[in-house]
């Protein structure tokens, strides 16, 4: 039963050279008028802790009614973000934090979290159809902002992300579709090294 599955294996292993178009792509994007994280990290630049307005945020894109994926804060989310542990103070915090709780409902936040990863399976069509050997690369970028705005003036302000994100993962199943099959029959997963 092995060489019969074998003879029709093997030819397709030999053939599988130009089909790499064929395998899965996806792609996680979040809506926003930034394509980069270049170009997130660009309009924060602009954003000046004590002169920003609203008003001029709304010019930079950063304003939850016509840019989506953009979350309002009110100072209890703040104060749940900065406050982490019991050991702190607010005291602790940065001027404008501090500021932003304080001042309770006259104080709201934007939280920016703005990702494009892209997924793509590279290699040999067959090989990772049947098993033997996947490889998938990851491309992109992650970035995170938060303004803090009092009274309509920008209190605080905070950047972090990944601007580039580049992974590769690779998995390689020696015996293909049996050792597959044989794990799901036998409920055997093998260890990760």
């Amino acid at each position: 039963m092995v060489r019969p599955l074998a003879l029709v294996i093997a030819p397709l292993v030999l053939l599988a050279g130009g089909c790499s178009a064929l395998l899965p792509k996806s792609e996680a994007t979040t809506a926003s008028s930034w394509q980069s994280y270049s170009e997130a990290q660009k309009a924060f630049d602009k954003i000046i802790p004590g002169k920003t307005t609203a008003i001029e945020l709304k010019q930079l894109n950063l304003d939850p009614d016509t840019n989506p994926n953009i979350a309002i804060l009110n100072y209890s989310d703040v104060l749940r973000r900065f406050m982490v542990s019991p050991s702190l103070a607010i005291s602790d915090l940065d001027a404008g934090v501090r500021e932003c709780v304080t001042a309770k409902i006259l104080c709201r936040g934007y939280e920016v979290d703005q990702k494009l990863v892209q997924r793509q399976r590279k290699g040999n069509f067959f090989l990772d159809v049947l098993g033997f050997h996947r490889e998938t690369h990851t491309d992109g970028f992650r970035f995170q902002g938060l303004v803090l705005i009092k009274e309509g003036v920008v209190v605080y302000k905070l950047t972090g992300g990944q601007p580039t994100i580049a992974e590769t993962e690779e998995s390689t199943t020696p015996l293909g579709p049996v050792q597959s099959f044989s794990n799901r029959f036998l409920g055997w997963s093998p260890s990760v090294n």
